[in-house]
């Protein structure tokens, strides 16, 4: 699908990229391995209300009020999400269960595609960045550790706005960053809420449907819907 016509005629040609990490690039669910070893039987259940548990709270902690009054680290959302699964499913969560997995969680694998996507923009030479609710310290592990360092930059998270995504302040990191128009920067999430929210925002997107899921009935669609984060290199031919 491609939405890439505005009243206003064709969208400009995007001049850069700005990826989501969690679920984009790196693979949230990847933690149920070590969540099977843990606990048989309860791995993907686990994974899952984890990560429903873990956005949910990013979103009450910015709904509720104040100039970011509620505002909790991601990794600290993180970790409470993970205790709470647990006690949701009747686990008991000892201490060195919960930092295995939370040392799972800054280490998480990325999609196999994604190295060659990274390499071929900055061949390219499209600038490529990061724009997270991860905490920085999180989102450096993470990208030193996919071997990724040398291919993003900017490295954005919402702590300096102390407002997680899809809050408009935290959305216009990337403007800032990059100094371009938002519909000039495309943004690529594989969460459909998110590539929802930077559409409002103005940004071009990109949702990256790699579990072949509905459209959010919220009468907005991404820019374009794609299955892989090679779908990415249809926005920037190559020369």
């Amino acid at each position: 699908m491609d939405t890439t016509k505005t009243r206003n005629g064709a969208r400009p040609a995007p001049g850069a990229v700005l990826f989501d990490a969690y679920g984009t690039l790196f693979d949230v669910y990847s933690v149920g391995l070590l969540t099977e070893q843990l606990f048989p039987g309860f791995g993907e259940r686990i994974a899952l209300l984890w990560r429903e548990r873990q956005i949910e709270y990013t979103r009450l902690v910015s709904m509720s009020g104040g100039n970011g009054q509620h505002y909790q680290p991601f990794w600290q959302l993180t970790r409470a999400a993970l205790q709470f699964a647990c006690e949701k499913l009747g686990l008991e969560l000892t201490q060195q269960a919960e930092d295995r997995l939370m040392n799972q969680y800054r280490h998480l694998s990325a999609f196999p595609e994604n190295l060659e996507v990274l390499q071929e923009l900055k061949q390219r030479g499209i600038r490529a960045g990061i724009l997270s609710n991860g905490d920085p310290d999180m989102l450096a592990v993470a990208v030193k550790s996919a071997g990724f360092a040398e291919l993003l930059d900017p490295v954005l998270s919402v702590h300096a706005t102390r407002r997680y995504k899809t809050d408009p302040a935290t959305y216009s990191l990337g403007t800032e960053a990059f100094g371009k128009p938002a519909n000039e920067i495309l943004f690529v999430s594989s969460n459909c809420w998110d590539a929802i929210g930077a559409t409002w925002f103005g940004y071009t997107t990109l949702w990256v449907n790699r579990a072949g899921q509905p459209l959010e009935r919220l009468g907005t669609e991404p820019t374009r819907i794609g299955s892989s984060l090679r779908d990415v290199l249809g926005f920037f031919p190559a020369a």
